[in-house]
């Protein structure tokens, strides 16, 4: 199955596919005739720069010196690079890809004219596509470094990074430690003693779904990505399989069996103000006034279908330092894995970004569930899906260190 990232998000590579020596990474676009795109890879060292000028791969140099990295024609992808990955020298902590327009600068061309941009990682024995990264608001810029694979921990990961330049390819080289004098043409002559790589036919790519992204490993990240001049409303909504059974009690009442989820965050602002936001003592916050963050309520009665909802005012985003989401058992065993329990983060301008806590720990009552950090002028999500006994565990786990009290709600 495809992983869809956006722009901001970090996965797994090699975790995800044990085993995993060799990947290829598809680069594709739709243009008029007028438009000539290329797409080039840079090898980087530990500096963000070439350690060797032999290790910018493009038209001009279609493979590394060791072979590690080729850039061919690729079926199904415009162009395609692929990589030996146990072979790339251990100087090489990241590879960058990037996709430039020919003299674009004197035919006045940008990535307005462009549509259908993407970068795909495929598995390099059946073909089948691993990751897709949609690359979109593009304008004005003549080049883009869509993203990297880098080394992490031995494995390695591929950053989504989506950001546009101007310059074309001359002022791309000087960003990455590459001297060129001018653009080359983009039609060198074939070699007519090697022939083409052979055609491999593969199965239409899946259709392009960006309404949601579903983080699905620990310590997985994404940033929102901003449209208008603030992040407006973020709402966080906690959901889950209540397994509900009633029956008739003392007078006629109801009672209910069913799991019951609560909803909560604690918050750390920029000024140093700590805080709790959950229903249990009555702690709901306010959106429009401090902390800006507000709790829709308690449902104790199990007969809402929409879970429990926090509201964040994104309007405040420089107020923010830190917000820990999490969900909790106020009352009855720990049965988390009954729950499918689900956190589901919105805002106006991104995908819908899921975290399932399908991870669990029956022994605990608290599962820190999301951090979402501010990071210049947006937020980062990060997943986390952690077990705790209670509330002031995981605050000394995460460092708030507040003082806790008994509560209710």
């Amino acid at each position: 199955m495809t992983m869809m990232v956006v722009k901001g998000q970090k996965v797994d590579v090699t975790k995800q596919f044990p085993g995993l020596t060799k990947v290829i990474v598809g680069l594709g676009w739709h243009t008029g005739s007028e438009l000539d795109l290329d797409a080039s890879a840079f090898q980087l060292g530990a500096t963000g720069k070439v350690n060797r000028e032999e290790d910018f791969i493009f038209y001009g140099n279609p493979k590394s010196t060791n072979g590690a990295v080729s850039l061919r024609d690729g079926t199904g992808d415009k162009q395609q690079f692929e990589l030996e990955l146990s072979a790339i020298p251990l100087d090489v902590e990241k590879i960058a890809f990037t996709i430039t327009i020919y003299d674009a600068i004197s035919r006045g061309q940008t990535f307005r004219q462009v549509s259908d941009l993407y970068l795909r990682i495929l598995h390099p024995v059946t073909f089948a596509e691993m990751i897709r990264f949609p690359l979109v608001d593009f304008s004005t810029e003549n080049s883009i470094v869509t993203g990297e694979l880098y080394r992490y921990n031995g494995e390695w990961k591929f950053n989504a990074i989506g950001s546009g330049f101007n310059g074309g390819l001359t002022a791309l080289c000087g960003n990455f430690g590459v001297e060129v004098a001018q653009e080359q043409s983009s039609s060198p002559q074939p070699s007519p003693t090697i022939p083409p790589p052979p055609k491999v036919e593969q199965p239409p790519a899946p259709p392009i779904n960006l309404s949601k992204v579903e983080l699905t490993k620990k310590g997985e990240t994404i940033s929102l990505r901003k449209s208008s001049g603030a992040l407006g409303q973020i709402s966080v909504n906690l959901n889950w399989n209540r397994k509900v059974k009633k029956s008739s009690g003392f007078l006629g009442f109801n009672k209910s069996d069913g799991i019951d989820l609560d909803l909560g965050c604690l918050y750390e602002m920029s000024d140093g103000n700590k805080g709790c936001i959950q229903a249990l003592g009555r702690l709901f916050g306010e959106y429009l006034h401090f902390p800006f963050i507000e709790l829709d309520g308690d449902d104790r009665t199990g007969s809402r279908t929409d879970g429990e909802n926090l509201r964040i005012n994104g309007n405040h985003l420089r107020e923010f330092n830190r917000v820990l989401i999490y969900a909790y058992i106020y009352e009855g065993v720990a049965k988390w894995a009954e729950t499918d329990g689900v956190v589901t983060i919105k805002q106006a301008d991104n995908p819908e970004i899921v975290v399932r806590m399908d991870v669990h720990d029956p022994r605990k009552i608290t599962c820190a569930v999301a951090m979402i950090e501010r990071k210049g002028d947006t937020f980062e999500i990060k997943r986390l899906v952690e077990y705790f006994n209670g509330h002031q565990q995981m605050d000394r786990y995460y460092g708030w260190n507040m003082r806790w009290g008994s509560g209710s709600k």
